[in-house]
């Protein structure tokens, strides 16, 4: 049975989950800026409930963004730190990916866009297949509402935080029906641990040390660094 722990705290939004063999428990709150400070007693919280500890895991996951730079850099942190303390392998899952599978079901194609600020937006589109995979389709990236990737033709879902701030523009830009838009969707852990069996059954789990959040702006990234 496959046992993951799975951390995202990439937006306002904060929450940590255990998969259990296909079953997902989970803790969630809209908290800005406490982010720190509820991930690891939450995560302790769920392992007391489900009876099992960090060693008994397979991988630890966690959203590798995009999203708020802080945010990432503690959910790789507190990944990082809980996959060496037991000798575990991470699996990072892309938090637009997350946010498309929550926001959508089988067959569902998902326009995710996240308020990057800075007149931006992070964005991201997906189709989700009979598995509970969120494909993407095309590249994720960070650019202004009006320049994002046009989608190829389908019926499409919109969600995130992005199409609340500039939603008439998406959908002026995408040139293609959006059906329904979900403006207050936001990533949540319970997705990131489903997504993650999947991925971690694919073998795309990396080792702590290669565990780096992907911020898309300007090119910004945790590189591993080298050991001397």
């Amino acid at each position: 049975m496959l046992r993951l722990i799975a951390i995202e705290t990439a937006t306002e939004a904060c929450s940590v989950a255990l998969y259990l063999g296909g079953e997902v428990i989970e803790r969630h709150e809209i908290a800005p800026r406490r982010h720190a400070a509820l991930v690891l007693p939450w995560i302790e919280s769920l392992c007391a409930e489900a009876g099992i500890g960090p060693a008994q895991f397979d991988a630890v996951a966690f959203g590798r963004g995009p999203g708020s730079f802080t945010g990432l850099r503690i959910a790789a942190g507190i990944a990082q730190g809980l996959a060496f303390g037991a000798g575990l392998p991470v699996v990072p899952v892309s938090t637009l990916a997350a946010l498309a599978r929550g926001a959508g079901g089988c067959g569902d194609h998902v326009l995710a866009a996240l308020d990057a600020r800075m007149r931006e937006v992070y964005w991201g589109a997906y189709r989700l297949d009979g598995q509970g995979d969120a494909r993407p389709v095309g590249e994720e990236c960070v650019c202004a509402p009006q320049s994002v990737p046009l989608p190829p033709a389908a019926d499409w879902l919109g969600a995130g935080s992005g199409w609340k701030a500039y939603g008439e523009v998406l959908a002026a830009r995408c040139g293609v029906p959006v059906t329904a838009t979900q403006v207050d969707a936001l990533p949540r852990a319970g997705e990131v641990a489903r997504l993650a069996a999947i991925r971690y059954h694919a073998g795309d789990s990396v080792a702590p040390e290669q565990a780096a959040p992907v911020y898309l702006r300007d090119n910004v990234a945790d590189k591993p660094r080298p050991k001397v």
